[in-house]
């Protein structure tokens, strides 16, 4: 069975066609401007390959794993098909498991209700908290941020040299920060772990929409994502690798699908024989039109070519690194310098603005939406800026008094989707903030702009 979809053939373009680029905001000077959606780290907007996907399929739509209707019938086809193109896309082995979840932290807490009894993990606290907090009920080690990716892999093995070697150990590690942007030596830690009897579990939720993620090349034993960083924004995330694991555990949620026969004992009570597939962890109707647009977005990028996605997005890190550089009173915020490879997500500080105003500003004056805050990264984020790590916040920050040190940064993100005339407006709109000012009043009670009196 199949479903006629948007034509596959997606010429290799810059930038690719998302949702979003004829929008129109208003302006707190007065007017209208299009929007720039500078904050893909947070949301990616949808590809039009992926919606146009999803709405020639919505008519079919059916229920899952459930149904003897052509309807049921297809989209389960269509469910089961969107898990072999992910694999396929992630170059899994053969014999893994890829589950559809909820999002990067849904299948980063998935894996961790999985673990082995006694099992110690080993995290940087560089990590986004959706791969920095899910180990509480095991035994954790927090590893300090490194300076380099040397010091990372040579940081790691010390920690794995002391631990219990008998026991179940894993790591976790982004592959690209989403507050840095910086590439993480994936495969020397991957090797680092092997070596000491440990698996590693890769956040890629700021990697994959951005370079080709390869679990076998990486050699990482699960790889977690979520759909809305992929051009996906339906509600769905993976968890992709070893399936050992998986099936020696409860499953994460109990419920219709996950169990393959459910019997009433004598003594009252049920007895329940689970899968020991995919489905194990995949309880509740299934979310087929996020599955279906992961794979949507997979197949995208794929036929528009990593290699040419890749070498744009650079050309736009460069752009934006070089122009921020130009104004004296901006700091780039980087753990590893300079020099090291990343993807197009980029934070910084701007001296004598809180970044909460500064990122008001934009949106206000010139149309741009970038965040601004901790990034849900609050131990990385606080390292960087050098302040109190018992400082208070959410994934935003309290707010800096006028002519203190910021207390929080600005992030600008972008991707496959972003115009060369979003990145000129930001640049512009930041020179301009700092030289002249604002012509606005920011409001505190609810982060807003209105206009001067």
């Amino acid at each position: 069975m199949s479903v006629s979809t948007a034509a596959a053939a997606q010429t290799i373009c810059s930038p690719l066609p998302v949702l979003g680029r004829d929008v129109t905001v208003p302006l707190v000077t007065g007017g209208e401007v299009g929007y720039a959606a500078l904050d893909y780290a947070a949301s990616a907007p949808a590809l039009q390959r992926v919606w146009d996907d999803v709405a020639a399929y919505a008519p079919y739509y059916g229920s899952v794993h459930r149904g003897a209707g052509y309807l049921s019938q297809l989209s389960t086809d269509l469910f089961e098909n969107a898990r072999r193109t992910v694999a396929e896309f992630l170059d899994c082995r053969a014999d893994d498991q890829l589950v559809f979840t909820r999002s990067t932290t849904d299948s980063l807490n998935l894996l961790a209700a999985a673990l082995p009894a006694g099992c110690q993990v080993f995290v940087f606290e560089t990590e986004h908290h959706a791969s920095l907090l899910p180990w509480q009920d095991a035994r954790v080690t927090y590893l300090d941020a490194p300076r380099t990716p040397r010091q990372a892999v040579a940081t790691l093995e010390r920690a794995l040299a002391g631990r219990d070697p008998h026991g179940p150990a894993l790591v976790c590690v982004t592959g690209a920060s989403n507050v840095t942007g910086e590439l993480w030596p994936v495969r020397e830690l991957a090797a680092a772990a092997h070596a000491h009897g440990a698996r590693i579990v890769l956040d890629a939720a700021q990697l994959a929409p951005h370079h080709p993620v390869s679990v076998r090349d990486l050699d990482v034993d699960w790889v977690a994502f979520s759909g809305h960083k992929l051009y996906a924004p339906f509600g769905s995330g993976v968890l992709a690798g070893r399936a050992d694991w998986l099936r020696a555990a409860e499953p994460y949620l109990a419920g219709g699908g996950a169990s393959r026969k459910v019997t009433r004992r004598q003594d009252g009570g049920v007895d329940v024989e689970w899968h020991e597939s995919a489905a194990r962890h995949e309880a509740g109707s299934p979310n087929v039109i996020g599955a279906y647009s992961i794979a949507s977005a997979c197949k995208a990028l794929t036929e528009a070519g990593f290699g040419a996605l890749v070498a744009r997005e650079q050309y736009l890190v460069e752009k934006v690194r070089t122009g921020l550089a130009e104004v004296p009173e901006v700091r780039i915020l980087s753990l590893f310098g300079d020099d090291a490879p990343r993807v197009g997500v980029i934070s910084f500080v701007v001296d004598g603005w809180n970044s909460s105003h500064f990122a008001a500003a934009l949106s206000a004056e010139y149309g741009i939406g970038v965040r601004d805050g901790l990034f849900c990264a609050h131990p990385l984020v606080r390292t960087l800026l050098g302040s109190d790590p018992q400082t208070q916040g959410e994934c935003g920050a309290p707010e800096a008094a006028p002519g203190e040190r910021s207390l929080n940064a600005i992030r600008v993100s972008f991707g496959a989707g972003t115009p060369d005339e979003h990145v000129d407006r930001f640049l512009t709109a930041v020179r301009e903030l700092v030289t002249e000012g604002a012509t606005w009043t920011y409001r505190a009670e609810d982060g807003r702009c209105v206009p001067a009196v």
